[in-house]
C-alpha cells in the first residue's frame, strides 16, 4: 500500500508504507523515540510515544533528618506518584543521566544531603554535551528516581527534594 503526497508546486511523490513500517521497527528495536530519513525533497519522520514507567525510588532516607529547631523531623513518606510531587526535579531533555562526574568519583549529592537552589544534582548527556541539572530550590534529597548511566526521557522524574 502506498500513499501519494503532492509537494506544493511539484509532482506527486509515492510514500512506501513498507518503508514507514520498517522505520518504526528500527525505532522500536533500538529504543528510539523518533527516526527520520530524507531523500531529495522527500522526508519521512516516524515518532513513537514512549510512556513514562511508574517511578520507584531507588532508595529513600530511612532516618529522620534533624530540623533547624533541633527536633527530629518526621521521616519522609514516599509518595505514590512522583510526577506530581512538588519536590520532583524532572528531566528537561532526552539523554543519559549521570549521578557522578566520573565513574570513580562520588555522587554530586547523596540521599539525605541538604541542597540549596543552584547546587548541581546530576548531569544529562545529550548529543555529546553534558548538561548540569541543578536544584531548583533548597531542601533535602529524599529520593533518586534514576540510576547512574540510565537513559532518561523529557519530563521524566529524576530526584525528589523536600
Amino acid at each position: 500500500m502506498t500513499e501519494k503526497k503532492t509537494a506544493p508546486g511539484g509532482p506527486a511523490r509515492t510514500i512506501d508504507s513498507h518503508l514507514v513500517e520498517t522505520l518504526g521497527e528500527i525505532a522500536t528495536r533500538l529504543d528510539l523515540s523518533e527516526i527520520e530519513v530524507a531523500q531529495g525533497d522527500l522526508r519521512i519522520r516516524v515518532a513513537r510515544q514512549i510512556g513514562l514507567q511508574a517511578a520507584v525510588p531507588i532508595a529513600t532516607v530511612a532516618t529522620a533528618v534533624p530540623a533547624a529547631s533541633g527536633r527530629a523531623a518526621p521521616a519522609p513518606q514516599a509518595p505514590t506518584n512522583f510526577a506530581n510531587h512538588p519536590g520532583t526535579v524532572k528531566s528537561p531533555m532526552v539523554g543519559t543521566a549521570y549521578l557522578r562526574p566520573a565513574p570513580e568519583s562520588p555522587r554530586f549529592v547523596e540521599l539525605g544531603d541538604q541542597v540549596k537552589a543552584g547546587d548541581k544534582l546530576l548531569l544529562i548527556e545529550a548529543m555529546k554535551t553534558f548538561n548540569e541539572i541543578v536544584a531548583p530550590r533548597a531542601g533535602v534529597v529524599t529520593a533518586f528516581l534514576v540510576e547512574d548511566s540510565q537513559p532518561v526521557e523529557f519530563g521524566q522524574p529524576l530526584v525528589v527534594i523536600e
